[in-house]
């Protein structure tokens, strides 16, 4: 009797438990939102440039954001919970590593990235998900009636946002795609989409003997003159302003196209590549750097890409794609599917390599 009823209770208890982690998964993906909005109030106060490197009080970092200690002090216990702050002692913060990404000074600065994201621009389609899931729909045309691109051209100071946002993205990609393709045995890169040229610039140094080219709409290469003086590579790259969907400038041996693809339908992927393809040399690559999808989800594995296929469908339109979607678009766009590389230290991105057909 005893040893049936305490393996009950046993079984109860872990039944409990079992409740309560379930209880907490669902809780932490509803309040994610939340933290979202914590991370960019952070931002906005400059909060981390505040304390900098060293430990200050609530009281001190209040003084100088221009708000109140109580709700600061609050505020900064948010952020330690979220590992981006350390109290040391009660009303006492620093800094942590994660942390120090929210500093717009650091060259691995993140802060463009959380304005971006957290944008109610770019949040207001998010609330009609489930309308596009119905329909196919857009979200964000039907909002604000046109597409999200046409948006930013109509707002300078987002669209800046936007392209800085992109960089810091680009930017562990750079620092790993110079080598982890042979582009020495090639004389031009023309980058598609390339915006301010942060991961054409990478390669450039990497291979001396190369050339490069950036090509993207007026908007999308506002940054890019300044990007590549600082570089020191105004004399090894120009800038070609246009429409991908129209063609692509002639001249290149490799044809690089990062995040781009998957912020367009199948047609219009095909579309670019077809352009890529009509004036691919015989020797010619396309490089395309995105995540690829596994054909069934892996639910250890946390993955943000599912989230950021859902940010494709209700803002632009586009979609993330598995290896045998990217090899449908470029087969329809005459080109070959040679190989797909993770690259390890920018996961979950990906280097696709295609030939002419």
């Amino acid at each position: 009797m005893m040893t049936r009823n305490t393996t009950t209770n046993d079984a109860d208890n872990n039944d409990a438990d079992s409740t309560e982690d379930v209880r907490e998964v669902v809780a932490q993906l509803v309040f994610g939102s939340l933290a979202a909005q914590t991370v960019r109030a952070a931002v906005r106060l400059r909060l981390v440039e505040l304390i900098g490197d060293k430990e200050r009080s609530a009281a001190e970092v209040a003084a100088e954001a221009g708000a109140l200690p109580q709700p600061m002090t609050r505020l900064l216990r948010a952020l330690a919970s979220l590992g981006l702050l350390r109290e040391h002692t009660a009303g006492s913060f620093s800094v942590t590593p994660a942390g120090a990404t929210l500093d717009p000074g650091r060259p691995d600065s993140l802060t463009s990235l959380v304005r971006m994201f957290t944008e109610p621009t770019m949040l207001r389609a998010w609330e009609h998900l489930d309308d596009s899931v119905r329909t196919g729909d857009v979200a964000f045309d039907a909002i604000f009636g046109k597409d999200f691109f046409s948006h930013l051209k109509e707002f300078p100071d987002l669209s800046a946002e936007f392209n800085t946002a992109m960089s810091q993205a680009a930017r562990a990609t750079a620092a790993v795609l110079p080598r982890a393709f042979d582009f020495g045995r090639f004389t031009m890169v023309t980058d598609v989409g390339g915006g301010d040229g942060t991961l054409l610039s990478a390669i450039l140094r990497e291979h001396p003997g190369l050339t490069g080219v950036i090509h993207d709409t007026g908007e999308g290469l506002a940054q890019a003159p300044a990007s590549l003086e600082r570089q020191g590579l105004t004399t090894r790259c120009s800038l070609v302003a246009g429409d991908f969907f129209r063609s692509v400038p002639e001249g290149a041996d490799v044809y690089l196209m990062k995040s781009i693809l998957h912020d367009w339908s199948d047609e219009q992927a095909v579309t670019i590549l077809t352009h890529c393809r009509e004036v691919l040399p015989p020797a010619g690559r396309v490089l395309i750097v995105e995540p690829v999808l596994p054909e069934v989800v892996n639910s250890e594995a946390a993955d943000l890409t599912y989230l950021t296929d859902l940010n494709m469908m209700v803002n632009v339109g586009g979609r993330e794609r598995t290896r045998a979607d990217f090899e449908d678009v470029c087969r329809r766009a005459g080109l070959s599917l040679m190989s797909v590389t993770p690259l390890a230290q920018a996961d979950p991105f990906c280097l696709i390599e295609a030939t002419a057909a």
